[in-house]
Parts: structure tokens; sequence; C-alpha cells
């Protein structure tokens, strides 16, 4: 289902659907409705509404899989963070540093390659593994300044 009459996604991966015998493309439909039952919880069929005309329809189905495109919800760092043209956030190479020290980037909105979920748990990991070695070494430079020069620094 989607709720245009056509796709923006690489023509490769188009034709592999179009192809794919157990697979029907529904255009210009929205999912109004998961229809299912509580006990136990599961899905049984979804209500689709037209984008044309508001008509719906419904569908038995046992599973229902979201795909919103590939669009890095980065805007929430414009004008703050380093983004390149199609809004993903620039980090240094091999890292997850950005341009701004103690500040770390990972997953959906730096990676425009993969774009899966177990690149971006372990990007999640390297970010956290630099913040702690940052803050290491801030607290190891704060140790050694007299005590009127230490500053207190915290993470958010």
């Amino acid at each position: 289902m989607h709720r245009r009459d056509e796709l923006r996604a690489e023509r490769i991966l188009q034709e592999r659907l179009f192809a794919h015998p157990k697979v029907e493309v529904i255009w210009n439909h929205g999912i109004d409705e998961v229809q299912g039952s509580s006990n136990p919880t599961s899905v049984t069929g979804v209500r689709l509404k037209s984008t044309v005309d508001g008509s719906t329809r419904e569908i038995a189905c046992d599973g229902v899989f979201v795909a919103i495109g590939h669009a890095p919800a980065s805007e929430l760092f414009k004008g703050q963070l380093d983004m390149d043209s199609s809004g993903y956030l620039k980090v240094k190479a091999g890292s997850a540093s950005t341009a701004i020290p103690g500040v770390y980037a990972a997953g959906d909105v730096t990676d425009d390659v993969y774009r899966q979920a177990v690149t971006a748990a372990g990007m999640g990991c390297m970010a956290a593994l630099e913040a702690v070695r940052f803050i290491a070494e801030e607290d190891h430079h704060q140790a050694h300044k007299p005590a009127a020069q230490q500053e207190k620094i915290g993470v958010w």
C-alpha cells in the first residue's frame, strides 16, 4: 500500500517489488485503521482509505510493517550541527564525533548507506564509548587544574 501513485525508491528496488509473485501494490491508499483482537493481541487486518476519493476497503492480514522512507529526522539540529545536502548529520570518518567537541551523532541521522537498526545500534555504541572517553579526558584535565580553575561539566 502506498499513499501516492508512484514510488521514489531506487528503480532496481521497485522492479524487485513489482516482480515479486506474493506482492500486490495498492496505490493511492493510506492506513485508516489497524484491526485486531486483544486476547491474544494480534493483527487481523487493515482498513485502507483512498487518498483520491476517501473510500475505504478492508484487507485481511496477520501483520503490518510500516516503512516511511529514508529521510533523516535531523530537523531539530538544523543550524546547530553540520549537515549534508540530504539532511544527514556530518560526523568525522570512522567516528560518531561531530564538529563540536563532546557532541556525537549515530544511526538514522548519520547513516545514508546501510539504514538498518543493527548498524544504528552499533553506531550508538560507538557514540556512547566516545562520549565516555571524552568525559574521562575532561575529568582528567579538570583534576590537574588548580581548584579555583576547575569547571563543572555535565551530560545531558
